[in-house]
């Protein structure tokens, strides 16, 4: 009998307890494999906290958000952590694991990728609400954060339309626009910025003027937490941080540029200026059914690689099919927001 082992890695997001649920059904009921959760991520792996998983503890999962796996941004490769991967080895020897579900974005990944080249049998599963995970059309919990984000931009356009305001909605999305991008063009934003794409001040200011000019006298700004801002203390034009800290990934607590750009907007304009910060209400919650059966399908295809002895690849989505690519394809880059999507936007800004 084969022993499976299925973490959750780096940030929450609607769907994870959806896939586990499928990995551990299809593990038990189709292949009799004996099924593990490994709790908090690669620190769990670390530390050996790995526990039986039976179809009780996946029982009633599907519809509820965060994960019961628990999660951290733990880094064994760090250069600090000297001796986790060997932990990590040692682990999977002590606990007698065959292979291992890695669910997670691209530091999750990007672990799992290391893992492999050491010869652990791993097959990882993509997720992240930022969208930006390249080899696959859409990563779960994207769906969901994208709706939890339309609604936010419905509702505000009641209020900013009594109150004359522009409204500054702030969405995450460090590396990629896609939450903001989309997002804004089903929620009818006035004018999306994204990080891929440089911000000019003036162009922004001139957007608003004439929407109001026209005789709209409130504007909605969709804006990614991860754009740089050309501001007078900030002639660099580096991200807008909560704190310098770094995780074990290396990165820097985004959030707050909404803020800062709502105040430009009000000086440059003239026009009374709010910001929203959405945070991790995009996050959280249940998930939608079109994250819920993407996450199934996800991970119904990662057990069958397992089953089959395909490690070191990455289930992904293309179409409507899922496929599989190598855990090295996604690797070092990121899926960005492509010119098609960002010019079908641009026809309703102003």
């Amino acid at each position: 009998m084969k022993k499976i082992g299925v973490l959750t890695g780096g940030g929450d997001c609607p769907g994870l307890n959806a896939t586990i649920r499928a990995v551990v059904r299809k593990g038990i009921t189709e292949y009799n494999y004996e099924m593990c959760g490994i709790m908090a991520g690669w620190k769990g792996l670390i530390e050996g906290n790995i526990k039986a998983f039976d179809m009780r503890n996946v029982s009633g999962i599907l519809h509820t958000g965060g994960t019961i796996l628990g999660t951290s941004r733990t880094n064994p490769f760090r250069e600090d952590n000297k001796g986790d991967p060997e932990r990590i080895l040692e682990n999977i020897k002590k606990f007698n694991l065959d292979a291992i579900v890695a669910i997670g974005g691209e530091d999750t990944q990007g672990v799992a990728f290391k893992l492999s080249e050491m010869g652990v049998n791993v097959v990882g599963i993509p997720k992240t609400i930022d969208n930006d995970l390249p080899g696959t059309d859409y990563t779960f919990g994207f769906d969901t954060a994208l709706n939890i984000a339309v609604e936010a931009i419905d509702r505000l356009h009641t209020t900013a339309e009594s109150h004359n305001r522009v409204m500054v909605v702030e969405v995450m999305g460090r590396h990629a626009g896609w939450i903001a991008t989309l997002a804004g063009i089903a929620g009818g934003a006035d004018l999306i910025l994204i990080p891929e794409k440089p911000i000019v001040m003036e162009e922004v200011y001139t957007t608003i003027k004439k929407r109001h000019n026209r005789g709209k006298n409130f504007s909605i700004v969709v804006v990614s937490e991860g754009i740089k801002l050309p501001v007078e203390d900030n002639k660099n034009e580096e991200l807008v941080l909560q704190s310098t800290k770094k995780d074990s990934f290396g990165h820097v607590m985004l959030g707050g540029v909404g803020s800062v750009l709502a105040n430009m907007i009000e000086k440059g304009t003239g026009f009374e200026s709010r910001c929203t910060v959405l945070g991790h209400i995009q996050r959280g919650g249940t998930p939608t059914a079109f994250d819920r059966i993407l996450s199934t399908r996800f991970g119904i295809a990662a057990i069958d690689l397992i089953h089959k002895g395909e490690f070191g690849k990455i289930v992904v989505l293309k179409g409507n099919e899922i496929k599989s690519i190598d855990l090295k394809k996604v690797m070092g880059h990121f899926k960005l927001v492509d010119d098609y999507w960002y010019d079908l936007a641009k026809v309703f800004f102003g």
